[in-house]
Parts: C-alpha cells; structure tokens; sequence
C-alpha cells in the first residue's frame, strides 16, 4: 500500500482536497495511506517563522533549509520505523520537469512519496540539494505555493492505486495513459439542442464502437496537441493497432 506525505504551510487546505470525492472515499477505505504535515511545527523560531530574507538582496522571503529539513526527516525516519523502503522525495517547484501520466504511472509503483510545497520567493536551495529525488512542475507558470502541484500529483498517483477506481478501465482509456487524447463521450439525451450522438455510439456493435473511439482518439490528438501525436506516431514506429491501422 502506497503512502503519501505533504509537507506543507496549509495541511488543512490539502486535508480538505483530498478528504473528498473519488479520493476521500478511497481514504476513508484505507485503499493507501496519506499523512499532512505542517513545516511550522519544525521550526525552533517561537512565532513559528519558517521564512527568512534572502542574501544578496531582492524581493519577498525565502523559506528556511532548516524546518523543512526536519520535516523531512521525520517522515524518513517513520518509514523507516515501519520498514517501510525509503520514499521518493518531490519538491514542487517552477524549476522541475514538466510532470506527465507517465510520471503518475511511474510514481504509482513506488511504495511512498514525499511532496515538499515550497512558498514565498521559494526554498533555500540547499535543502533542495540535499534531499529532492526530482523536481516537479506542472507547466510554465507560476503559482503562489506548491499545495496545488502537490495535491495535483498525489491525485494522479492515488487514482492509479488498486481499488481507487472501481475499474482499471477507468483510467486506462482516459487522455494520456496511452499517450493518446480521450475520445469524446456522450450521455442522455440522445439529442440536445440540435445535436446529435454519433450513430455508432447507438448500434451496440462492440467492435465498430471500439475502431471509431480508437480512431477519435487518434484524430483529436493530431488536431489538437500535434505535438502527442508526433510523439506518440514515433513510438509506435510504424505499428499498427488492432484496428489495423
């Protein structure tokens, strides 16, 4: 069973997140384990500040190396003091790699993640140094903390775990697990506003529904995101699919 650790300034914004909907119910199931902790209770300051200026000038504070590093290390030393393996330990800063479903996929099969959500003008950069396995961002912008990113992944993570979603089918044909885009989905009525669903989607003919999703798929992905589709095309090398195409 996986679990998940946030370090973070907000654990209850990030408690609230992930108490609810798909996930909170696979929680309340005990389908993996998720801990929230607050770096201010790491700190040796007495009005819990986390935060200091940043040498050599600038604007806005830089969140200290040390309460985040204490934090840290006790989640170590938790798992450890279950025999748990060590986890894998994830920063959320602008500075990382682009995170994928491949990523989600890849951090689905280990048995713990650390999240660190930084804040302010960002982490002091040793402590990055000394404990971060990756960086992770989720595009090329800017957000006011790491809370979003981190929830974010432990989302696509959790949802990957047995018994989370009721069937595996359940991410498998959703965009991006194979590389591809979601074909689109329709439901009652049968006619809204003049439009109609696809007259495949009517004929029960299991087979005919899967070539025209497996050729959506593929069409939807070429027109809007060319840049999947060429890397998708490229990895198949030429391979056809069971549609023979």
């Amino acid at each position: 069973m996986i679990r998940i650790d946030i370090a973070t300034l907000f654990p209850e914004m990030c408690e609230t997140i992930m108490s609810e909907s798909i996930i909170g119910r696979a929680r309340r199931e005990e389908k993996f384990k998720l801990y929230c902790h607050n770096i201010r209770d790491y700190t040796l300051s007495k009005q819990r500040h986390v935060d200091d200026y940043t040498y050599g000038g600038g604007h806005g504070m830089v969140m200290q190396a040390d309460p985040i590093a204490r934090c840290i290390d006790l989640i170590l030393w938790q798992h450890e003091a279950a025999g748990r393996d060590r986890p894998r330990v994830l920063f959320m800063t602008p500075a990382g790699h682009p995170y994928t479903q491949e990523d989600a996929k890849r951090f689905a099969a280990l048995p713990g993640l650390v999240l660190v959500c930084g804040h302010y003008e960002g982490m002091d950069e040793r402590v990055l140094e000394a404990y971060a396995d990756e960086e992770i961002s989720l595009g090329d912008f800017v957000l006011s903390g790491g809370e979003l990113p981190a929830l974010a992944v432990a989302d696509s993570v959790l949802r990957l775990q047995p018994g989370v979603l009721k069937n595996p089918e359940g991410y498998e044909g959703e965009s991006h697990y194979d590389g591809l885009l979601e074909y689109p989905q329709y439901s009652r009525p049968e006619v809204w506003r003049g439009r109609s669903v696809p007259p495949v989607l009517l004929s029960g003919h299991a087979a005919n529904i899967q070539q025209w999703r497996q050729e959506q798929q593929r069409e939807r992905t070429r027109v809007r995101r060319p840049d999947l589709f060429q890397k998708w095309s490229g990895e198949r090398g030429g391979k056809k699919d069971d549609t023979g195409k």
